[in-house]
């Protein structure tokens, strides 16, 4: 089946290193599906917690439907997430090391139901994201020193 992105978290590869990602269902109420469907959310600053067996994503920015009225939504509502008891012991298990964070990477509908890609990350000095800007320039000016040579 073929997934349809609403929303990625482009910051996040720049200022978190990946670990692992984990798929995850999300509860929304009706104008929520709505927005998304519309392809409106950010991603930007938001993260997820596990409280209590459960896991929840904060601070996703899904704007209000324009025709939902007053039985509209909350745009920044905690939102829960749907996950296996495993995967989330799985999770808690990685989360308790120091310094490691649930991050959101994209939101995108898949068969129907809308997802989340989760990645549990560990967040970037700034000494590390400078190295990295500098490794990516430097591989950009090999690739066209290259096809200069090529023709």
């Amino acid at each position: 089946m073929a997934e349809r992105l609403v929303a990625s978290n482009k910051r996040a590869r720049r200022d978190y290193e990946i670990q692992d990602t984990v798929e995850a269902g999300i509860v929304l109420q009706g104008t929520e599906v709505k927005s998304l469907r519309a392809g409106q959310a950010d991603l930007t600053g938001s993260f997820a917690r596990v409280e209590g067996g459960e896991v929840w994503l904060y601070d996703c920015h899904i704007p209000p439907y324009k025709e939902g009225g007053y039985i509209n939504h909350e745009p920044k509502r905690p939102r829960k997430l749907l996950l296996h008891k495993s995967e989330i012991r799985r999770l808690i298990g990685k989360v308790a090391q120091q310094g490691i964070t649930l991050i959101p990477l994209k939101l995108y509908f898949h068969g129907g139901y809308a997802k989340v890609l989760l990645a549990v990350a560990r967040g970037r000095a700034k000494a590390d994201k400078r190295y990295r800007i500098a490794e990516e320039e430097a591989r950009r000016e090999i690739k066209l020193a290259v096809r200069r040579i090529k023709g």
